[in-house]
């Protein structure tokens, strides 16, 4: 079963301090991983953004210590998926379906679908919403975080992040996942990196 690299913490030489600490970024990291995969649907998207929000925060400006590293970072992470998420959307990449995905990157997607308990044809529906549906949706509505936060990584307002969560409720209906009561797994299901429904 294919695995995927951890990224590189290592600080480079000559740095600013930093506004969260090395430890403080591993803690965090699973749940990072965790949301980053339910913007991207893919293992190994989630792990380079989880990486490119690491290189952020070390080149960032000099600042004080933020009071919550989790936050800050989840709110890092999320900047990250949405510039992804629409860089898709520009490109109007295809969806890749599961027997033209490299069988490594296959088995560590699916791996990862196991450990956290994930359905695929949530993945597949989460696909079909526009990116800030798919965004405001996973941050609020599985990782709790208050929609001041959402509007801010939106770029946008509170009441404008709450509009994109409930569209995105809709379009899922029975099928979305809700905290501490994952949605039972079905079958496997096509890929979904790229594959996106007019809103």
């Amino acid at each position: 079963m294919g695995s995927i690299d951890r990224p590189d913490v290592r600080r480079p030489e000559n740095v600013t301090p930093l506004p969260v600490t090395v430890e403080e970024f591993e803690a965090a990291r699973p749940r990072l991983l965790s949301a980053a995969h339910r913007m991207l649907g893919s293992a190994q998207d989630a792990q380079d953004a989880v990486q490119t929000a690491w290189l952020r925060a070390v080149t960032a400006p000099a600042s004080p210590p933020v009071g919550n590293p989790s936050a800050w970072l989840t709110t890092v992470t999320a900047r990250v998926c949405l510039d992804e998420l629409r860089a898709r959307r520009r490109r109007n990449e295809a969806p890749l379906f599961a027997d033209a995905v490299p069988a490594v990157e296959l088995a560590a997607d699916e791996a990862f679908l196991r450990t956290e308990d994930v359905s695929r044809a949530l993945m597949v529906l989460l696909s079909r919403l526009t990116p800030p549906q798919r965004v405001a949706y996973v941050l609020h509505d599985l990782f709790s975080l208050p929609f001041d936060r959402v509007a801010e990584v939106l770029g946008g307002t509170v009441a404008g992040a709450r509009q994109h969560a409930s569209r995105a409720r809709r379009r899922l209906g029975p099928a979305q996942e809700t905290p501490g009561r994952p949605v039972r797994r079905t079958g496997r299901a096509g890929r979904t990196r790229g594959s996106w429904a007019p809103s």
